[in-house]
């Protein structure tokens, strides 16, 4: 009973958000269009896991369909999740990708249908914790949620995977304390994730949040760090906002 009171309040706090995302986001200015811009597609909230929950509240399939690329986690933080032209692959803490299967459960994941609105070439050796002020001014907004993907050749990248937990539920720091970190160094990559404006605190993770794979579909994982190569290509698409699916 108390874990369904808590989907439920994660349910309802989810659709506040989503309203306030939304109603942003449909003033906001592109090359184009509001109308032709999409909405993420989301099961739970980070909010749900912070609380701390790692539940599975639906499978995969329940927002796939016809998204492009994506993140999240399996139930029980069982592993990173990255979406990548429609594929869901799954990096354990063995830091290699696996496509998962899209009957698993997840408790927090966001996909897309991108069609990059705006794209830039990023200076060499720019550091991915300064990429949000790079797309909210690529966006001209710090507002809403921006789908980005990055491809090219990055240095110093190091990822992660957490290891499945089991109830009771730590707090997802002491989760994360454990995680399993990979110093993949140089790589020929593809990131992908969302820069989430102050209006969409406890939608999504706080700021950017990138997962992503190498080109040879060696590695991947959550991204802690990376510096661009001299050739990395930078592309956004500023969303509608965000539909939140939930039991």
């Amino acid at each position: 009973m108390i874990r369904r009171s808590r989907i439920r309040l994660a349910a309802a706090l989810a659709l506040i958000g989503l309203i306030a995302v939304a109603s942003n986001g449909a003033v906001a200015a592109n090359e184009k269009t509001v109308d032709s811009a999409p909405f993420v597609q989301q099961v739970g909230t980070y909010d749900y896991l912070a609380s701390p929950n790692y539940q599975g509240l639906l499978p995969i399939s329940s927002i796939l369909n016809g998204t492009t690329i994506g993140l999240g986690t399996f139930a029980n933080l069982d592993g990173e999740m990255v979406v990548l032209n429609g594929i869901v692959y799954r990096v354990g803490t063995d830091g290699v990708p696996s496509k998962a299967s899209i009957k698993r459960l997840t408790p927090f994941m966001q996909a897309v249908n991108f069609n990059p609105q705006k794209s830039t070439r990023l200076a060499p050796n720019t550091a991915c914790s300064a990429l949000p002020q790079v797309i909210d001014k690529l966006v001209k907004s710090t507002a809403g949620v921006v789908a980005v993907r990055l491809s090219g050749v990055f240095f110093d990248v190091e990822t992660r995977s957490v290891q499945a937990q089991l109830p009771p539920y730590p707090t997802l720091a002491d989760a994360v304390s454990t995680q399993t970190k990979f110093p993949l160094g140089r790589v020929n990559a593809t990131l992908v994730g969302f820069r989430q404006g102050p209006d969409a605190r406890g939608i999504g993770a706080p700021d950017l949040h990138l997962h992503g794979l190498t080109k040879s579909l060696g590695a991947g994982g959550h991204v802690l760090s990376c510096v661009t190569g001299p050739n990395v290509l930078l592309e956004v698409e500023k969303t509608q906002g965000v539909r939140v699916y939930t039991p």
